[in-house]
Order: C-alpha cells, then structure tokens, then sequence
C-alpha cells in the first residue's frame, strides 16, 4: 500500500509542469511552440525563466525521492518512475508535459547522487566535443548523442553506487516519452 500512494503522490508532483504553470502565468501556453522544459523556456522566454523553471521541475524530483525515503524506502524506483511519468503525461495538461529530464535529475540527486554525477558529467564532457568534431556531417542534435554514450556510463556507475531501478525507472519513462514525440514530429 505505501508504494501506491507513493506512486499516486509523485505522479500528482510530476504533473506539476513548471514551463506549462510559467507559460500560463505569463498569458501563452508554451506548448502551441515548445516543450515546456528548461530548453523550451529558455527558448521562449530566456535563461532566468528557464533557470526558474528547471529549478521547479528539479526540485518535483527532489520531493518524490524524499517522499519514497520517508514512506516507502524499498521502492525509489516508484517515485522515480511516476514522477517522470506525471511530468511527460501530467494529468492536469492534458497529458502533454515534457521530456522529464528535470525531475529524473532532482530524484535521482536524492537517490543516486553518485550515479547522477557522473552521468552528468560524461554527458557534459561529450556535447562540446560532438558539436566541434561531429555536429556538421551527423546533423544530429548533441543532446540524444551525449545520452546515447552518458546512459551506459550511469548504468554501470549504478551498479557499484546504487540507483539502478531508479535510472531504468525514470530513464524508462522518458524513452516512452521521446518515442511518442518522434512518432507526433513524422506526422507533423
């Protein structure tokens, strides 16, 4: 029983779209031109609306994680999962949310933060390397290429600093989430 309500409780958290309640805030919804991540706001709206918004879809991740620690320790992976879930399909958006990048991130800086490091840093290592040697004759964005080689990376750190079920959990989701906005980009 604690793991559903934990379940429940971080889907409602990841729901929370920060861009989307930003956007709104501001008279537009983000999602008729972007998607409502840090990314999109920064393109929409500059790097203090996107520094705020990722902070807010971060620290939804940090909540969750919290959350599992205190009601169901045995099942992170949950809160990383639902999180992750409620930000790429939130229930009070018509299930159009982000990437959940974010909230995998502020989970899994509670959860794994060894795991989280390192990841981050193989990926931060790679775009400035593939954008000046690759980028022109790939024509391929930076960010699916560092993930291509950061995952493997966290995988393998998981597994001596934990946080596996919680990476294939939340990493899980956001693939779904990717799959879904591919598919929505070829019929477009």
């Amino acid at each position: 029983m604690p793991a559903l309500v934990l379940a429940v409780l971080s889907y409602l958290l990841g729901s929370l779209v920060m861009g989307v309640l930003y956007s709104r805030a501001r008279g537009t919804d983000i999602r008729e031109r972007d998607l409502p991540g840090g990314s999109g706001t920064y393109r929409q709206y500059g790097l203090q609306a996107a520094l705020l918004v990722a902070a807010g879809d971060i620290l939804k991740g940090v909540a969750a994680a919290l959350l599992a620690r205190a009601i169901a320790p045995d099942a992170s992976w949950v809160a990383a999962l639902f999180v992750v879930l409620g930000h790429c399909y939130p229930v009070f958006f018509g299930l159009r949310g982000g990437g959940g990048i974010a909230p995998l991130g502020g989970a899994l800086l509670v959860l794994a933060p060894l795991t989280l490091l390192g990841t981050l840093a193989t990926a931060l290592a790679v775009i400035p390397l593939y954008r000046a040697l690759l980028q022109r004759r790939i024509k391929l964005n930076a960010v699916p290429v560092a993930t291509v080689v950061a995952v493997p990376v966290g995988l393998m750190l998981s597994t001596r600093y934990g946080g596996l079920l919680d990476l294939l959990a939340g990493g899980g989701a956001m693939a779904l989430r990717a799959l879904h906005l591919l598919a929505a980009s070829r019929r477009a």
